[in-house]
């Protein structure tokens, strides 16, 4: 279940995958199947050639492409996902979860 972002991100995320862009959104998440995750990064693109180069920077196989929605994407959880998104200069999106009571 995804919670805690606003319509405009995810409709601009959205946009920003069938552009073709590297796009990044962090929202509030819970899954059973990933006990102590309290939010994921999708990091999507609709180039699917670039996303599976985006992921090798980061040693993500492209079997963890989800394309199941349209909008293809990794998803990140947890410590990778800090560090991901430190490299990136993205962290902020993480952090502003964090400041809310999310660790």
């Amino acid at each position: 279940m995804a919670f805690g972002l606003k319509r405009e991100e995810l409709y601009a995320w959205k946009e920003a995958v069938n552009r073709g862009e590297v796009a990044f959104l962090t929202h509030y998440w819970i899954d059973d199947r990933f006990p102590g995750a309290t939010t994921v990064t999708k990091v999507g693109c609709g180039d699917i050639e670039k996303l599976i180069q985006w992921g090798k920077k980061y040693n993500i196989p492209s079997k963890y492409i989800d394309n199941r929605s349209g909008y293809p994407h990794f998803d990140l959880l947890g410590q990778r996902q800090r560090e991901i998104l430190a490299a990136e200069k993205k962290l902020d999106q993480l952090e502003r979860f964090e400041k809310n009571g999310s660790k």
